[in-house]
């Protein structure tokens, strides 16, 4: 197959680059990116290894451009963010083109257009995976693990750390010294406005930054704040909790408090996304004056782990809590994979590429994670990259009975 990676010289781009290119049935990537330079180099570093590799330019603004860039192509992953403002447009142009589409969207607005399009991606035999990097991706396949212990599903959580102690600051940086990179542009759109949630079985609009606080298994307990993310409305559409689904910040109270800060004044139309994303990056004097007096309205994330999901339920009629999360060998608490945001993001989009290639993932429409993906095979897949020992599982499910 003939891979056309667009955004490829970016942080989470490369990664996926690099790991695609060690996969059986690729005959050959295009590093796509309006910058061809960064194309250029990324293309350099890859030309010794097993499959053909070239750069091209593509601004994917540039619709002619895009189009004849993805009639060239069995297949795309879409790396250019933030989702809200490109995912619909080569989603759409993919599908008029016949080319199978695999994305990193993390935003919730733009997942529930692009699922209107299933109907036209099986008219044109288009497979389109969204939201298959780390969360969204693992988390909706961790979820699954965790529903999957249960009978009946009321309550499902995913949930990822936003305090991550190292790896983030290259990613997190402005890329040309004046625009905020997409990832912090997609965290200020999901932290502002109202988000969709799941409540008594039913999506909802609210605000963000509603805190929930959860008892799991190995006692494990603490709170967790709500954020805008695609997890929620694709798990109720494939687990169909009859409670609550929401995606949740791990977070320290002094962080959320900050955001709670920039929310307020996105919300009031005295930050944009992308002047809340500078902020964030070089906070000002006033507002952390302001979200130091506010932390102590915040509460701490406890014992929960950093990356997880967790479902209640019923199992042999008796109410039953599951947790899932990935192993970890490194003992530090937070797996090797996602203590770093680019490998957590850009594997994943890879390892779904293999099952699209060789046909096992390869179901026309559009799709989350959890309703194509082989779950199993993905773990497997994934187990060599959390640098795991043994021979033992890559997801841990946890049991509590009776909470």
């Amino acid at each position: 197959m003939k891979v056309l990676a667009l955004g490829g010289p970016g942080a989470m781009g490369a990664v996926a680059v690099r790991t695609a290119a060690r996969l059986p049935g690729i005959a050959e990537i295009v590093v796509a990116d309006r910058d061809l330079d960064a194309a250029l180099r990324l293309t350099a570093e890859l030309r010794a290894g097993s499959c053909a590799v070239r750069a091209q330019r593509v601004d994917v603004t540039d619709s002619a451009v895009l189009h004849d860039a993805l009639r060239d192509a069995d297949v795309v992953l879409n790396t250019v963010g933030p989702y809200y403002r490109f995912g619909l447009p080569v989603l759409r142009a993919a599908i008029a083109t016949g080319t199978h589409y695999l994305d990193l969207c993390d935003d919730w607005e733009p997942t529930l257009r692009m699922l209107e399009l299933d109907s036209a991606a099986r008219e044109a035999g288009v497979c389109a995976v969204i939201g298959m990097g780390a969360s969204p991706g693992v988390s909706n396949l961790l979820a699954m693990a965790a529903a999957g212990a249960l009978d009946t599903v009321e309550d499902v959580y995913t949930a990822w750390p936003v305090n991550v102690p190292r790896g983030s600051t290259e990613e997190l940086s402005p890329e040309d010294g004046a625009h905020p990179p997409a990832a912090l542009m997609h965290w200020m759109e999901q932290i502002s406005g109202t988000i969709t949630v799941v409540r008594h079985g039913r999506t909802i609009r609210e605000s963000p930054l509603r805190p929930i606080s959860l008892e799991l298994p190995g006692d494990r307990r603490g709170t967790g704040y709500t954020v805008g993310h695609p997890e929620p409305v694709t798990l109720h559409r494939t687990l169909r909790p009859t409670g609550e689904a929401a995606t949740l910040m791990i977070v320290t109270p002094g962080t959320a408090a900050f955001l709670d800060v920039l929310r307020r004044d996105i919300d009031r139309g005295e930050l944009t996304n992308e002047t809340a994303s500078a902020q964030l990056l070089k906070p000002g004097l006033l507002r952390g004056i302001r979200s130091l007096i506010a932390a102590g309205r915040f509460h701490s994330p406890g014992t929960l782990p950093p990356f997880f999901a967790a479902a209640r339920g019923r199992r042999d009629d008796r109410p039953h809590t599951t947790l899932a999360y990935l192993a970890d060998d490194s003992g530090t608490g937070t797996p090797l994979f996602i203590d770093d945001m680019s490998r957590a993001t850009g594997i994943p989009l890879a390892l779904a590429l293999s099952q699209l290639v060789d046909g096992s993932a390869r179901r026309p429409g559009v799709h989350p994670p959890e309703s194509v993906m082989d779950p199993d095979r993905f773990f497997r897949d994934l187990r060599p990259h959390l640098g795991l020992s043994g021979d033992g599982p890559a997801v841990i499910v946890e049991h509590l009975t009776g909470c």
